[in-house]
């Protein structure tokens, strides 16, 4: 253990040593802040990261709870006693919560569901009163009696699959599994297609027994552990669905929740595996293909049942009290450039994984900051530090406020920077593509607990060796930047970056911590110190990398943003784009030719009968110049832009600062999305139907998917005029 702390202490050095050596990106001389973030690091406490969690996972904690409040309490609390100015900023938010839930079986098989998760000895705050029952946020309320259909994830081509099989949907109860996609997705194909009920489970052969040994004996789910989760159409827009594009603040106008446009019109149920099994084992019809089998102990049959299903679920819509706590420390020189940093506080549940081991670390950033502030520090910008209500119903919290703020926060924010679960493991890093060098310094300057290597390196050997293809794993060998994700949506940057374009950040570790927890009455301190960060020394690993990003950030002569990164990264997606129209034009000319010359095929149907092949619609010429050439322009720009850093003229560098965070502005277009225009940065989004995954380039990808190629033209006009407006704002710097 000795030679172990010493070998840490002496890699801790030697970063320290390169980082002298080497100026900071953003700094005239590094010397001081790394002085500052030796100070930083020397608060962080692994044990009080665990006694937060502790203290906070202790009650269950949803929006409007009496847990909810006192959590929201102890988190202004710590902030207070830290030495931030702290207060609550309150909103009226529609929250859903079941009055009535019935699931019942009858002819072959009688079953009536238990809807319920059994409290375990082991897991000593699984039997609290307060609980949310298991449900789904934003179901309709309904009650429906029809056959069951099993659709295997619920994605579109899983329906593509059915119409060769002969089996619709329409006037049915349709019952998917858990995965491949976010949850809401599920029930919004379902309704596409008819379907009048829909059930979600998660199947023992990917959360379950299949995985590894259920809880409490491992991690994974046992057969009556259910996923609460909202099913609010977020891909439209997320936040309050009564106040579309407004705050929802006391006295607001609303819509009627019927008319919301994200949300769903038929009633929607998640169930434990249990309970899914005797709905399963009545299935009639032809066998499941072997691609949708699942673990259950017996064959998957797509159905209609034998039996009738009856699905009876009533809400109490009302409005309740959300609570962001928000805590701001005054920057000394720039009182007016804001570094915004995020985590919510509530959960479905007891929510020790998600959200509070993320919050316990943005509390130990907060505890740290405050101590050298206490010792005379003082930030150049303000500091604004977030922890948001009702993010689990829909980003309630964040968007709301991010709406009421939105002005000012355009003018005034340089980032936010997001977290929300952690764990054991890697580094995961999404945002905006200007970040990529600061994050790779970042993540290059500080040592993973676990394995005494940076956290870049310790990246780089797992996407190595999970790479497929010598020339893949050559790659990730060689990589010297970080790999900055894209966002797409399911955490509160959604908001600042898709709908304002205040350049974002979400981290947080993990890929060690596998379970089934997720949303269910086991996220709890007992689980997590279990199973997730046993020591919690990820907890400060992710109070120093969000820390540094936020202290960097702060002080910084030159901001660290770098759009020659972002061309590069833009690049990679149009080449991508045109990539896939040249595969979509071949296919089309392949399948034509056998249409031509008369070719039988299989049909892909369990009588496997022989056809034609069908003609499919040919791809007309795409031109993607003018993106082309807007690309050309924003190197030129990106250039310009990186130069013009470098002026000792500090008036002028002030200047050049604030055109450098308020750029990703440019790359909002006027009308937002096509069907959704909420939605208004032309790179980034969550998918139509991959809700949390993100689509690149979303207007143009899209189209190109559905074959709308008319949309197609339009949209790759708009991000051209996008593109082209940032290269024009960046050469005026």
């Amino acid at each position: 253990m000795k030679k172990q702390v010493l070998i840490f202490s002496l890699l801790c050095l030697l970063i320290l040593k390169t980082q002298a050596q080497q100026n900071l990106l953003g700094f005239r001389s590094s010397e001081n802040q790394i002085k500052i973030e030796k100070t930083f690091d020397a608060q962080l406490s692994a044990k009080r990261v665990g006694e937060n969690i502790k203290l906070l996972s202790s009650v269950p904690h949803h929006l409007g709870s009496v847990g909810g409040k006192m959590v929201a309490s102890e988190i202004a609390k710590v902030f207070k006693e830290a030495g931030w100015d702290t207060k609550i900023e309150t909103y009226q938010l529609m929250f859903p919560t079941p009055v009535t839930r019935t699931l019942e079986m009858s002819g072959a098989t009688n079953y009536k569901a238990k809807l319920k998760e059994t409290p375990l000895k082991e897991d000593a705050t699984s039997n609290q009163a307060d609980q949310l029952p298991t449900y789904n946020c934003w179901s309709a309320d309904g009650d429906v009696t029809a056959n069951l259909v099993f659709v295997n994830y619920g994605l579109p081509e899983d329906y593509e699959t059915l119409a060769k099989y002969g089996i619709d949907v329409k006037g049915k109860i349709v019952i998917a599994k858990y995965g491949r996609s976010w949850r809401g997705i599920k029930p919004k194909v379902a309704q596409e297609h008819g379907a009048i009920g829909c059930l979600i489970y998660s199947d023992p052969i990917d959360d379950g027994y299949s995985a590894g040994d259920p809880y409490p004996i491992g991690a994974f789910k046992n057969d009556q552990t259910v996923q609460r989760g909202s099913i609010m159409d977020m891909v439209i827009y997320p936040g309050d669905p009564t106040t579309p594009n407004t705050a929802s603040l006391a006295g607001a106008t609303r819509v009627d929740h019927k008319d919301a446009t994200n949300l769903l019109k038929i009633p929607v149920l998640p169930i434990s595996y249990g309970d899914a099994s005797p709905l399963l084992k009545d299935m009639d019809g032809p066998v499941a293909p072997k691609n949708w089998g699942g673990g259950l102990p017996f064959t998957y049959h797509i159905g209609p049942s034998k039996s009738m299903v009856h699905l009876k679920l009533a809400f109490d819509w009302k409005l309740t009290p959300g609570l962001n706590v928000i805590a701001t420390i005054k920057g000394s020189v720039f009182p007016d450039q804001w570094i915004v940093r995020g985590n919510h506080h509530d959960g479905w549940v007891n929510g020790a994984a998600d959200p509070i081991s993320g919050m316990a670390s943005e509390l130990e950033e907060a505890i740290a900051i405050g101590g050298m502030v206490k010792q005379g520090w003082k930030p150049k910008r303000t500091l604004v530090y977030c922890a948001w209500d009702a993010e689990e119903p829909g980003l309630m919290g964040s968007t709301e406020w991010v709406e009421n703020h939105a002005a000012e926060l355009q003018a005034k924010a340089v980032a936010y920077i997001n977290s929300d679960g952690n764990g054991r493991g890697f580094l995961g890093a999404q945002g905006s593509h200007a970040f990529v060098p600061l994050i790779t310094e970042i993540s290059k300057s500080i040592i993973d607990p676990e394995t005494g290597v940076t956290l870049f390196e310790r990246s780089k050997a797992s996407r190595a060796a999970t790479a497929t293809g010598a020339s893949a794993k050559k790659e990730a060998y060689e990589s010297t930047q970080y790999p900055l994700g894209a966002m797409g949506s399911g955490s509160d940057y959604s908001s600042f970056i898709q709908h304002l374009g205040v350049p974002s950040l979400n981290i947080g570790f993990g890929g060690e911590d596998e379970g089934g927890e997720y949303h269910s009455i086991y996220d709890s301190y007992d689980m997590y110190k279990r199973f997730k960060d046993p020591t919690f020394v990820y907890g400060v690993t992710l109070a120093q990398t969000t820390g540094r990003a936020v202290l960097r950030l702060a002080d910084a002569d030159a901001l660290q943003f770098d759009f020659r990164e972002l061309h590069k990264t833009i690049r990679g997606y149009i080449t991508e784009l045109i990539k896939n129209v040249d595969q979509l034009r071949e296919t089309a000319k392949v399948e034509n030719e056998l249409v031509k010359n008369k070719v039988y095929v299989y049909a892909a149907d369990p009588s496997d009968k022989l056809k034609t092949q069908e003609a499919i619609a040919e791809v007309p010429y795409i031109d993607f110049s003018s993106l082309l050439n807007a690309l050309s322009n924003l190197e030129k720009a990106a250039t310009h832009a990186e130069e013009a850093k470098k002026t000792v003229d500090v008036a002028k560098l002030a200047a050049i600062n604030t055109g450098l965070f308020t750029a990703e502005q440019q790359l909002l277009t006027n009308v937002g999305l096509p069907r959704r225009p909420w939605y208004k940065h032309s790179l980034y989004a969550p998918g139509f139907y991959t809700g949390y995954g993100v689509k690149t380039v979303p207007g143009v990808r899209e189209a190109i998917e559905q074959k709308n190629w008319p949309e197609t033209k339009e949209q790759i006009s708009e991000v051209a005029k996008a593109i082209d407006k940032l290269s024009v704002y960046l050469e005026a710097l």
